[in-house]
């Protein structure tokens, strides 16, 4: 099982950085947006990161050009029909992801192996959505796409040796690192690091320290590259507390709970960077702690 066509559902921040990075390392990409405004803001944003990335001297123009000829974009998912892989990148929501691959199994080849960039929903469950349960797998990738190594390749009970295996070559071409994990919620990373930045939350929602002091702490103590608040708004406020409803769902333990803080920050729109207001306030040259 060789992997050379890939197909991508989702242009936003996650299914473009795929998009990129696989037709850099020399795949045939299709890459399927809902309409053509999203098309289009899907197309601009991987020709703006390429761009970027001649202009930093991480990729030659050539090389580019060569990229760019290799990725045709569409909103038909009949066109994702001749596709060896496809990697599902739409909104977390479980519903929606299982319609997709639903329709996607009606679509494709016998053959073509789906993998799904869920972050915390489970594998199964979506596979179970299709005929073809040995072919779902999960392709966990990390933003910004391009620049982040790592990607968990996610096996459930049903995913066959040779799409996992497939799974595995494919991450590697990309120049990335893989990790394996089975299929639970949050798989490696986020299992770990979602109650890490929920409990600086809590810590801050108790006052133990100021906003700054504890991305301080974390930076200087132990090394992080950024503090945990710093980094809820970096993933978006919204995003986590979203992922941190399903994996509550999912285990019923309280260190997965969303605190309330988190949900208020949400409730008053303060999001994070791309709100320009969450934990801390991004309208000026430097973030400024906003009161909590």
């Amino acid at each position: 099982m060789e992997i050379r066509k890939l197909g991508v559902v989702g242009c936003g921040l996650m299914g473009s950085g795929i998009a990129e990075v696989a037709a850099t390392a020399g795949f045939d990409i299709v890459v399927r947006e809902v309409d053509g405004g999203a098309v289009d803001a899907g197309r601009k944003r991987i020709r703006a990161s390429m761009d970027r990335a001649v202009e930093r001297g991480k990729l030659a123009a050539e090389r580019r050009d060569e990229a760019w000829g290799r990725i045709a974009f569409t909103t038909e998912l009949q066109d994702l029909a001749d596709r060896d892989l496809v990697i599902e990148a739409i909104v977390e929501d479980l519903e929606a992801k299982q319609e997709l691959f639903a329709k996607l199994d009606r679509v494709c080849g016998p053959n073509t192996v789906f993998a799904s960039n869920t972050s915390s929903l489970t594998l199964t469950e979506m596979a179970a959505a299709t005929k073809r349960p040995e072919c779902m797998l999960g392709l966990h990738f990390f933003n910004p796409v391009p620049v982040m190594k790592l990607v968990e390749v996610v096996r459930t009970i049903a995913t066959s040796r040779e799409a996992f295996d497939a799974a595995l070559a494919f991450a590697r071409a990309l120049g990335k690192e893989p990790v394996t994990a089975k299929d639970n919620s949050g798989f490696v990373v986020n299992l770990l690091l979602v109650p890490f930045m929920l409990d600086a939350i809590r810590a801050a929602e108790r006052g133990v320290a100021s906003i700054e002091d504890i991305d301080r702490g974390m930076v200087l103590g132990c090394g992080h590259p950024m503090g945990p608040l710093t980094l809820c708004d970096f993933v978006g406020n919204d995003t986590l507390y979203r992922i941190a409803e399903i994996m509550f769902a999912e285990y019923r333990e309280s260190r997965y709970a969303p605190p309330p803080l988190l949900k208020r920050l949400n409730a008053m729109g303060r999001y994070g960077r791309k709100a320009g207001r969450g934990f801390y306030d991004y309208s000026g040259p430097t973030p400024v702690p906003l009161p909590l």
